[in-house]
This record gives C-alpha cells, sequence and structure tokens, in this order.
C-alpha cells in the first residue's frame, strides 16, 4: 500500500513519556498504574499516513487519547518525515529506493555490529581459534536472526568481508614469526563442507569453525491480518499461531527433527521451544541460541532386539541425563551436533 502513496506521503515516529504528578489543591495526585500507560510508554511506534496533514491529524487523535492515560508526546522523539527521507526505528531503516520502499538494517546498527566484533576479537588476543569461534558465533547467529527479515543480504556480506580482515588480523597477530601463507593455510579453508566456500576461518583440531552471516536465509516478514491487534483477545489464537510459523533460526537438520517430532521432545513429550519467549532483538537472539545448545540435545535411539540404523532425536538436555525418562538404548552419535 504504501508504493502507492505520493511523494508527500507522512511518516512520523513516536515516543511517549508519563506526565508531571500535579494534582488537588495541597498535595499531589496519585498515579494511576495503567496498563495502557505502561505498554505506551514503553513501545515507541510509527505511523504511516498517505500525506503529512494526515499525519498530524493523527498525531493529535492520538495525544487526545494519551491525555486521560497520563501521557504525552515525547517531543525530542516524535517527528513527521517523508518516506523519501526515511527514518530509523528498532534498528532498521524504513526509506523509499527510486519509488520502491525497502525496510534494511540501519547505518548506526551496523555500525554498533562492527564494533562489537572488534573489540570482542581484539579482548581475544591471546586466545586460540576455537575461543574466538565460541564468542563469535552467538553473536553473529543472533544479530543475522533478527535482520533476517528484511533487506539484508548486502550487508550480510559486506559484514562477512568485515570480519574476515578481523580474523585475519587476529591469526596475523598470533602469529607474528609466522608468513602469510602458513596463516591462511592454518585458519581457513572449506571447513563447511555443504558449502563451497574456502575462506572460512575455523579451527583445524576441532573443525569448528565461525558461521558467516550470509548463511542466514533471508526469511520476508509474514504481513499481519487486516486490523488484527496482538491486544484483542479473540485474536489470541491466530498471534500464538504466527508465533509457532517464525522459523528458527536453526540448520536443515535439526529444523527437519523438529518437523518430525512436531516440536516436541521424544522423552517427555514437552515443547522443545517455548513459543511465547521468542527473541525481540539480536541480544535476545545471541541469549537464545546460546541457551538453546545447553539445554537441547541430540541423541540416537534404536529400538531393542533389532539391527536397524539408529535414529537421530532432539531431547531436553534434562530428560537425557536422567531427570526424566530415558530412550530405548540412547546413545550420543558420531557427527550430530
Amino acid at each position: 500500500m504504501i508504493e502507492h502513496n505520493p511523494i508527500d506521503t507522512g511518516l512520523w515516529r513516536a515516543g511517549c513519556s508519563v506526565t508531571g504528578t500535579s494534582g488537588s489543591e495541597g498535595g499531589p495526585r496519585k498515579r494511576t498504574d495503567s496498563k495502557d500507560r505502561q505498554r505506551a510508554s514503553a513501545r515507541p511506534y510509527v505511523v504511516l499516513c498517505h500525506t503529512r496533514q494526515e499525519a498530524f491529524e493523527v498525531k493529535d487523535r492520538l495525544a487526545v487519547w494519551l491525555a486521560p492515560r497520563g501521557l504525552v508526546f515525547n517531543e525530542d522523539k516524535t517527528r513527521v518525515v517523508t518516506l523519501d527521507e526515511g527514518l530509523d526505528f528498532l534498528g532498521f531503516n524504513v526509506r523509499r529506493y527510486d519509488g520502491k520502499p525497502l525496510i534494511k538494517p540501519s547505518k548506526a546498527a551496523v555500525r554498533r555490529i562492527r564494533e562489537r566484533l572488534r573489540t570482542e576479537l581484539r579482548s581475544l588476543r591471546g586466545s586460540n581459534a576455537q575461543a574466538v569461534i565460541k564468542r563469535l558465533n552467538p553473536i553473529i547467529r543472533g544479530w543475522a536472526a533478527y535482520y533476517r527479515t528484511q533487506v539484508s543480504s548486502e550487508v550480510f556480506a559486506s559484514l562477512d568481508q568485515y570480519l574476515w580482515r578481523l580474523t585475519y588480523k587476529w591469526a596475523r597477530f598470533s602469529h607474528q614469526n609466522k608468513p602469510k601463507r602458513w596463516v591462511v593455510h592454518q585458519y581457513y579453508g572449506q571447513f563447511n563442507k555443504a558449502r563451497q566456500d574456502r575462506w572460512v576461518f575455523g579451527d583445524r583440531k576441532s573443525g569448528a569453525y565461525i558461521h558467516k552471516f550470509s548463511w542466514t536465509r533471508i526469511l520476508r516478514h509474514r504481513i499481519v491480518r487486516h486490523e488484527a491487534s496482538p491486544d484483542a483477545p479473540a485474536l489470541a489464537d491466530y498471534w500464538a499461531w504466527r508465533q509457532r510459523k517464525v522459523p528458527l533460526p536453526i540448520n536443515k537438520t535439526t529444523q527437519e527433527l523438529i518437523d518430525a517430532q512436531d516440536g516436541r521432545c521424544s522423552i517427555c513429550g514437552g515443547l522443545l521451544f517455548a513459543v511465547e519467549d521468542r527473541p525481540q532483538n539480536p541480544h535476545e537472539w545471541e541469549q537464545w541460541l546460546a541457551n538453546t545448545r545447553q539445554t537441547i540435545n541430540t541423541i540416537a535411539t534404536r529400538e531393542p532386539s533389532t539391527s536397524e540404523e539408529a535414529e537421530p532425536r532432539l531431547v531436553h538436555a534434562e530428560c537425557r541425563h536422567g531427570h526424566g525418562l530415558a530412550p530405548h538404548n540412547a546413545y550420543e552419535p558420531s557427527g550430530l551436533a
């Protein structure tokens, strides 16, 4: 719909703040602990309008709605711009390019992740390759998981190139007396057998390697149904369905196991991944991915008294370690993460 808007389309970002506590004569008025006030004060939002005039009209209507709830617009954080100018919101940049609106990772977000990677690698000087991989992979996967729903391919590719320069600099610093050819052979190769890429940073002893941003598949955001509000009790099932349909940033093999098991542990039958706790920002995705590696295990099971090949299964770590029912002849298969 935005694509058909005229050039003077109104686009504005708003932030709210709680009003003062002035009250009746002789004392201050107590603030009401309203859910509406808490929700509005905690969440910035964007309103898309057809014209600048319409944007100001909507802003006035919202101001009237906010006033009884003890809220006012934070004018320092509220502005009206055209779609051609664009704006940054929650780490994304919304802007029209040659008549087509695109949502990309913002320049500020890219600058922050570059600085984070640079700082982490500088702090890892003196460590081994395995420590570098363990530290960086959750950061890379988490950031890519958050931004994979929009136009991010070019940014992912540029970050991969930047990360290569950082890791090469780290390797050269770690082996100052070694020639470049030795450093390249020691730390780079086709560690990921599923990719035709011999410039992957890895550890030759363990076989572990750094995940590249561009390996995260772009998955477009599913359009919300018209007039579907997350605050509408009647649409709770719809929003739960949307949450379940969000693809997780995991490898193909794990996703196939999740689908085959209907998302449940093969021992206790409980959900492997809580639907309501899906991350909402890069840092939360980073924590989610790190925790998942600790709480979800892959085992292989074989029916008793059979010679059939054992099949991999996903289970909760606590179930595997004896806090739940044990599967038949479970063991750790070779080659499974």
